[in-house]
């Protein structure tokens, strides 16, 4: 049995080698402090994981789901949305889909919007899921180069007419995953006219709404008067309130975008468990300063790895949100080799920038997803092996 040609664009090869190489390592005896995967370490809010314990006892909890979520769900997640972005309304029926993570709905949208043969523009580097959703629709994909001289925002007067006239899809991410940067109100503004002069769909990710530093607080692209016109944002309570495992997130904004994921969806699963659904709804209703708390400690994890780095000589710019750091490499080396370097030699994971696309390379990406003593020891550990020195 051959598979479908279309699953070799779906390789995670540096992911599955670097946890190979981390799982060897452990068998031998070694500690392995793993930066890599950005899954939280943190627990969720004491009230959702309570809400969560009382929802899996109720004895009617195991049937079917409603597919597009419970409309409580979604009427507080609208509620939610309006405090916290600066009253934007949501239609809780039309304009809101609740989605087993905003990863399913970012692998799921290209097949519900799109045909072979249409072109989506997506940034590089970018979260891998990206170009999966795209690929798996038979959907090119045109890479939207993120520059450290542009400050890794896009520059949509590069992109080529030809591509520009052909494309569906725009996706964005700020902040974003690999690289947390963040973006001011006129990169939104002239994504929205860039959309709606090609008639664009534009995809907003906004994965870290909540977990943003030094008083940084992420704004929403549906702010932006009109943006529904063309803007649809996915959100996610994996990061905000520690929910990784119990994947829940939504899709908002343009309705005929949102319907017609949900009828893709309709068809392939019966939508999230409803005590995940009961737990994600105290999340969104319950007391929000966790959001602030968690914030506080991964903002300390920052500063303790990346001014420890600095003292070694790793200039390392802070970011404002996420709980990733997109670190330039201390010097020329491809950036596998610099991670299997490290791998071995530290005994601390981290993921070649190469593995986000083309433009990732020459950097790395850092979870700080370990307690400021496991970051000190990274720090350490570093130190020692004498990494940050390039070879003769």
């Amino acid at each position: 049995m051959k598979p479908a040609d279309k699953l070799k664009y779906l390789t995670s090869s540096i992911f599955t080698e670097m946890a190979n190489h981390k799982h060897r390592l452990m068998a031998q005896g070694h500690d392995v402090i793993d930066l890599g995967i950005g899954s939280p370490d943190l627990p969720p809010p004491d009230h959702v994981r309570k809400a969560l314990s009382e929802a899996v006892l109720a004895p009617n909890t195991y049937g079917y789901a409603h597919q597009q979520g419970f409309p409580s769900l979604r009427q507080a997640f609208s509620e939610w949305f309006k405090q916290r972005f600066n009253g934007v309304e949501l239609d809780p029926q039309t304009e809101v889909l609740t989605l087993m993570g905003s990863q399913d709905g970012l692998s799921h949208l290209p097949a519900a919007l799109m045909n072979p043969g249409d072109v989506a523009l997506i940034p590089d580097p970018s979260y891998p899921v990206y170009a999966a959703g795209l690929h798996l629709a038979s959907v090119e994909v045109a890479p939207l180069p993120l520059l450290a001289e542009n400050g890794f925002m896009p520059d949509f007067d590069a992109i080529p007419a030809e591509i520009a006239a052909k494309a569906k899809m725009l996706l964005i991410s700020y902040p974003g995953n690999p690289i947390p940067a963040v973006a001011d109100v006129s990169v939104y503004l002239e994504a929205i006219e860039f959309c709606k002069k090609h008639d664009i769909v534009l995809v907003h990710d906004l994965a870290y709404s909540e977990l943003a530093f030094d008083d940084y607080r992420p704004m929403s692209i549906l702010e932006i008067p009109g943006a529904k016109d063309v803007a649809v944002e996915f959100h996610s309570l994996s990061k905000s309130f520690s929910m990784a495992g119990c994947r829940i997130g939504f899709l908002a904004g343009r309705a005929e975008v949102v319907q017609a994921l949900a009828t893709l969806k309709s068809n392939i699963d019966y939508g999230v468990f409803g005590a995940v659904q009961t737990a994600a709804t105290a999340a969104l209703t319950g007391d929000q300063s966790y959001t602030r708390e968690m914030s506080k400690i991964y903002q300390e994890r920052r500063d303790v790895l990346i001014d420890g780095l600095g003292n070694l000589g790793w200039a390392i710019e802070k970011p404002k949100a996420t709980m990733f750091v997109w670190a330039k490499l201390p010097y020329d080396i491809p950036s596998m080799e610099f991670c299997m370097r490290l791998v071995h030699e530290a005994h601390v994971v981290m993921i070649p920038g190469a593995a986000f696309g083309e433009q990732g390379e020459g950097y790395v990406r850092i979870a700080l997803v370990h307690p400021v003593e496991r970051l000190r020891e990274v720090v350490r550990r570093i130190e020692e092996c004498g990494i940050l020195q390039p070879q003769q």
